[in-house]
């Protein structure tokens, strides 16, 4: 897709699909999987294993971190490896100014960097004990769909599975990017911002594949459709809203995803708007799990219609192309790329929907 090609602006549809008795309607389940992700690249998930009331004690969790003082929070500053705590300091391209939010972000890792990211028992009693249950709990159900879209394009079965998750002895050695995200948008009562001031700027994900869990009643969340999209960021396209549903977890393919499927399923814009007089103002808290390629893991599509690249190499460029302000400013840390990537990837470059080629984007600008 070139996101300057003429296609007629239209509303998207997301399709709710369901697991259950997921062994008996697997190939059923496969299908519906690949064609939500090929059409929209997002769909919301019903009857799926993670109970509701795992689910609320994770929000708990999230609260309670939350809930303390600032000086706390900031004991665990992020450490620019996509771990620990922030405050109104992610600048989304497409807005150029932070977002109005907080947010934690925690992995699998077990080194000194990911030790010092975690909250202290002292501090958010049992905060760490539920998060790890649950970023468990929403790995084990990411690489069951991902095994499933695997085999939906032609890839053995544990493909991207074995990209992602780390064995005990690979989190040692630093090589998981998986992250679990707990996010607090500030409250905004009584104020008017205006249709153009978004909590969350239009972005797409980086990663394999995104699982997002919200609060009932706390909507905001807004798709640009994969297949559809006309304009820069989707600023000028038809934007639809996602009614958060109890229980119902929305999942996204990510840009590594459309990477790896050459370019068959579609990483989506989407944003989350900020709510105007008369709608619910108060504190949105929602929670993330970005399954991403491991950093020593290298991935390449069926087709092969791009080069193999590792899950180091891929966030690098992405992050370049992305975040050259950001770069400078936090001193984020980022990976070597090897020259025989840089050679084999001079005519690409990552865009916010998976890679174009230059001379794409170029004609169509």
């Amino acid at each position: 897709m070139s996101i300057g090609s003429a296609v007629k602006p239209q509303a998207t549809t997301v399709p709710r699909i369901s697991l259950k008795d997921f062994d008996i309607r697997r190939e059923e389940i496969k299908d519906e999987l690949i064609r939500a992700a090929s059409d929209i690249g997002f769909f919301t998930l019903v009857d799926h294993p993670i109970p509701l009331d795992h689910i609320n004690k994770a929000f708990e969790a999230s609260k309670r971190f939350f809930d303390l003082p600032l000086e706390v929070k900031q004991k665990t500053p992020w450490n620019g490896k996509n771990q620990g705590f922030e405050f109104r300091s992610q600048i989304r391209p497409s807005t150029g100014v932070p977002d109005p939010k907080e947010s934690i972000q925690m992995g699998f890792n077990l080194d000194e960097a990911m030790e010092k990211a975690w909250p202290s028992e002292t501090d958010c009693p049992s905060f760490r004990r539920d998060a790890e249950d649950f970023m468990a709990e929403t790995q084990a159900l990411g690489s069951k769909i991902l095994e499933l879209l695997a085999e939906g394009l032609g890839l053995p079965t544990s493909y991207f599975v074995d990209a992602s998750v780390c064995g005990p002895e690979d989190t040692l050695k630093d090589d998981n990017m998986s992250t679990l995200r707990m996010l607090k948008y500030h409250a905004c009562e009584g104020k008017d911002m205006g249709k153009d001031y978004f909590r969350a700027g239009a972005h797409a994900d980086f990663d394999l594949l995104t699982l997002l869990f919200q609060k009932v009643g706390q909507d905001g969340l807004e798709v640009c459709g994969g297949k559809t999209i006309t304009t820069p960021f989707g600023g000028g396209d038809v934007w639809t809203s996602l009614k958060i549903i109890e229980g119902e977890i929305v999942v996204n393919v990510g840009d590594q995803l459309m990477r790896s499927s050459d370019d068959k399923l579609k990483s989506t814009f989407h944003r989350v708007t900020c709510p105007r007089p008369g709608e619910y103002q108060g504190d949105r808290y929602s929670i993330g799990f970005f399954q991403q390629s491991r950093k020593s893991a290298s991935l390449q599509g069926p087709l092969k219609a791009y080069p193999p690249i590792t899950g180091a190499e891929f966030i690098a460029q992405a992050m370049k192309r992305n975040y050259d302000a950001a770069l400078k400013s936090a001193k984020l840390e980022t990976y070597e790329v090897s020259e025989a990537t840089l050679e084999a990837n001079k005519n690409f470059e990552v865009s916010g929907t998976g890679l174009d080629k230059l001379q794409t984007v170029e004609a169509s600008a």
